[in-house]
């Protein structure tokens, strides 16, 4: 049984590699199953055996690629409130405008007129998933008493877009080139210390 899982988890990453590269330098519509099993390379038969659909293996890509975000979540619980929000913070921004992130919101928002499941797979594999985990985490922060967070999900909601805001969507648009890695250090120090000020304040007002 042992050796049957080592060798299908290989097979099952080889396949997700495969169905990223090809979705994110093609478009949805315009890669099959067919196309995937080769570039894997694996038989169709191994494909289905793990994925039994185009959506199922494209909900498994998102997942793989929020991956380092949602384990940076939880393992970061142990630290205290400025070290975790940072640690959040650099994964989330380190996805956010990686090459493969850029390309897979301009992926999704381009197919999402035809494929509307598609927006709804990357929201509940990716953005909702991290909402929950930060909103799980300030709450546990509310009820430690140090903190005044009356609404969790609103304070987990405004951190990531304070990470976002502007300069994500002009290097969506492609009119600004992501951002180094000392201007992403820059605006994670900057939005964390903001944050903080925020929910420290309102905690003593």
């Amino acid at each position: 049984m042992t050796e049957s899982i080592e060798i299908c988890v290989p097979k099952r990453h080889a396949i997700v590699q495969a169905a990223t590269r090809l979705f994110l330098t093609h478009n949805y519509h315009s890669v099959s199953m067919d196309k995937i099993a080769q570039a894997a390379p694996v038989s169709k038969a191994t494909l289905y055996n793990h994925f039994t659909s185009k959506n199922e293996l494209f909900a498994a890509v998102v997942s793989e690629l929020c991956t380092s975000l949602l384990q940076t979540m939880t393992l970061s619980a142990e630290d205290d409130a400025e070290q975790t929000l940072q640690k959040i913070a650099a994964s989330f921004v380190e996805l956010l405008y990686s090459p493969d992130g850029l390309a897979m919101y301009r992926l999704v928002i381009a197919e999402s007129h035809e494929f509307p499941e598609l927006g709804q797979l990357i929201y509940d594999n990716g953005a909702r998933a991290a909402l929950t985990q930060l909103e799980t985490y300030l709450q546990q922060l509310q009820n430690s008493g140090c903190f005044n967070i009356p609404d969790p999900r609103f304070a987990a909601d405004a951190f990531f877009s304070l990470l976002k805001g502007d300069l994500h969507f002009r290097c969506l648009l492609g009119i600004q080139a992501a951002p180094t890695d000392s201007e992403k250090a820059r605006l994670i120090e900057s939005a964390t210390s903001f944050y903080l000020r925020g929910i420290f304040h309102a905690a003593q007002s």
